[in-house]
């Protein structure tokens, strides 16, 4: 079977200490989930734009930007993760715990962590999330991806088609916030599409809660292999040697291949490892097929 088939949950953990990072990813790693790490808050930011995760794992207190801010940006464009986020942290005040749901957490953990009480809220966070994102699937499926837009020209949610799309557009917000009061002003029949970078945004109607809904028509397809080179930012090279690795290629395959030797092999895996943030080949494998499988 190859890589291409294994269907695992991600956890993106972010914490700086060091200890609790190796504690909370090996119990992870034991529950047969896939694992990548980051350091701060503005690496879990970047990881989050090129791999989408199941969940992420927030550490409150960190230098730079600390949990709270992080997990803000995290659920604001362009970034807009639908994963849900659990904060697990030493501060324990009410006041702590407000701040964490109101950033957009979903959860919050306080340390030293219970190892089997953190897996089974992780357990129900993933499954709740999947649920809603399943439905909101079905509309990319059925051919209406969708954008739900609040009256402020705030993104609410949307389907991963469109979520992709809109990421994708680099959005001009003022030119965007001007359309969208505009639609939420005027008949459907007296509105034009809005177009940036080559996709075309369309209003749909308000839904029963009083959401802009827009749908979209979506740009040319890539290769894998420029998909993974853009999101992850590498060379064309890594990204060739890291499709065949989701392929379920060994590196002596993948030197054959790509006319390469396995050392050339090796050290474009290190790299490609950490512009990941993972730290072995199945991870990676994981990660890589979970991009080339979802919406661009």
């Amino acid at each position: 079977m190859t890589l291409n088939k294994i269907e695992q949950n991600i956890a993106l953990v972010v914490d700086d200490d060091p200890d609790s990072l190796t504690m909370v990813s090996s119990a992870l790693e034991e529950s047969g989930m896939t694992v990548i790490v980051a350091r701060d808050g503005q690496t879990a930011i970047d990881l989050v734009g090129r791999i989408d995760p199941d969940v992420i794992l927030m550490d409150a207190l960190m230098p730079h930007m600390d949990g709270f801010e992080a997990c803000r940006r995290l659920k604001q464009q362009p970034h807009s993760t639908n994963a849900p986020i659990v904060f697990m942290t030493g501060l324990t005040e009410a006041d702590d715990v407000v701040r964490g749901l109101t950033a957009g957490g979903v959860d919050y953990i306080t340390k030293p962590v219970v190892v089997d009480e953190l897996i089974a809220r992780i357990g129900i966070h993933i499954v709740n999330s999947k649920l809603i994102q399943s439905a909101r699937d079905a509309l990319d499926v059925s051919g209406r991806s969708l954008l739900a837009f609040d009256r402020r020209g705030r993104l609410v949610w949307g389907s991963k088609k469109a979520l992709a799309a809109f990421q994708a557009t680099n959005p001009e917000y003022e030119k965007l916030r001007e359309w969208l009061m505009t639609c939420a002003s005027k008949p459907v029949s007296q509105l034009s599409p809005l177009l940036m970078n080559g996709i075309e945004f369309l209003y749909v109607g308000l839904s029963s809660s009083d959401e802009i809904l827009v749908k979209f028509k979506q740009p040319s397809h890539e290769t894998s292999e420029q998909i993974l080179a853009r999101l992850l930012s590498l060379t064309s090279r890594e990204s060739e040697v890291l499709y065949w690795l989701t392929m379920g290629k060994t590196n002596r395959d993948i030197s054959t291949i790509l006319g390469l030797s396995p050392r050339t092999v090796n050290k474009h895996l290190e790299q490609i490892f950490q512009k990941m943030g993972v730290d072995n080949r199945t991870s990676a494998a994981v990660a890589a097929d979970r991009i080339l499988h979802s919406p661009h």
